[in-house]
């Protein structure tokens, strides 16, 4: 099963708000499934992006099986929201990348291009509160779901400190999303440039 496939099982079996289906007909439309996770680092090739969100959704998914996360924090989530915050929180990625080129210096010290992405964005939203107000023009988010999504950056974002601490604090949906993400990225796609 490809990556695909797999996004398509997990979301169509986990993922069953109304709206759910206009939202996957807008994913399907885009260049989701083609599209890299960034212009040059974790997932910049095609595929990326839907590689990363599988890869956050297992992160996350194991995250929140841990019992001591579940009776520290006494956070359960419901199979959708865990699946819905993973698979989607980088919606804002969505037609946004155009492949280009962008010069390096080669082992034998010569500049020579090599491809790369350019990130064009038409709706200059922000990250985690564009992927909300994408997603919230399908189906509606609970607020830890959008909490969670807005501030899956961490601390990493160009926000108020505060806010992101308090919101992980208040919600802390957003900050298992964000251990995610950041195992996603560092750990699984460390080598996968």
């Amino acid at each position: 099963m490809d990556n695909k496939e797999r996004f398509l099982q997990i979301y169509k079996e986990l993922i069953t708000r109304e709206g759910s289906d206009k939202l996957l007909e807008y994913l399907e439309k885009s260049d989701f499934f083609t599209a890299p996770a960034s212009t040059r680092f974790h997932g910049s090739y095609p595929g990326g992006l839907v590689e990363h969100s599988l890869n956050v959704y297992d992160c996350l998914k194991d995250y929140m099986e841990r019992p001591r996360v579940q009776e520290t924090y006494n956070l359960k989530a419901e199979p959708e929201s865990i699946a819905l915050v993973a698979l989607l929180h980088d919606i804002c990625k969505v037609n946004c990348y155009r492949p280009g080129t962008r010069n390096v210096k080669g082992a034998d010290g010569v500049w020579q291009q090599v491809p790369s992405y350019d990130y064009i964005d038409n709706l200059p939203y922000g990250h985690g509160e564009k992927s909300v107000y994408i997603i919230n023009g399908f189906i509606r988010l609970t607020r830890d779901e959008a909490f969670a999504i807005r501030y899956h950056m961490g601390f990493s974002g160009t926000e108020d400190k505060r806010m992101i601490g308090d919101s992980m604090e208040k919600f802390p949906l957003a900050l298992a999303l964000v251990t995610a993400d950041m195992e996603a990225t560092f750990f699984l796609e460390k080598n996968n440039k």
